[in-house]
């Protein structure tokens, strides 16, 4: 069994930030798991992580590989009350490949934003139109 902190990372840390995304109103990243038969019964999609390697050429014809993190049992009210122990909480990984207009197609909207290193990460910031 393995334990880690669940965070972006890559191997040089240019860019660091936050991301947000709103789940699709007909098939979002859960039903699509679901459709395809990865969550089973009592699961719940607690995490999703998106890796992109190298890209070599433009634009990228390179899959995302992409980890959902499912916990037990299968509501979020339990799974919030596990993580609030502060004990690690147990997942089960499930690992895909997906073309990025698949990954970001299973959402409604999707917001990145990185800065150089983190430094204005959650800053205010002034700009002249």
């Amino acid at each position: 069994m393995t334990t880690e902190i669940f965070h972006a990372s890559v191997q040089y840390g240019d860019f660091k930030g936050t991301a947000q995304a709103d789940g699709h109103d007909r098939v979002d990243f859960r039903v699509h798991l679901t459709q395809l038969g990865l969550i089973k019964d009592g699961e719940v999609l607690v995490g999703i992580e998106a890796w992109s390697g190298e890209v070599t050429k433009q634009p990228s014809d390179k899959a995302f590989q992409v980890t959902a993190l499912l916990a037990k049992p299968g509501d979020h009210d339990s799974v919030k009350a596990a993580v609030d122990t502060g004990k690690p909480l147990p997942v089960r990984r499930v690992k895909l490949e997906m073309p990025p207009d698949v990954f970001f197609g299973l959402f409604k909207r999707f917001s990145i934003s990185l800065s150089s290193h983190g430094m204005i990460d959650g800053k205010e910031i002034t700009y002249d139109e």
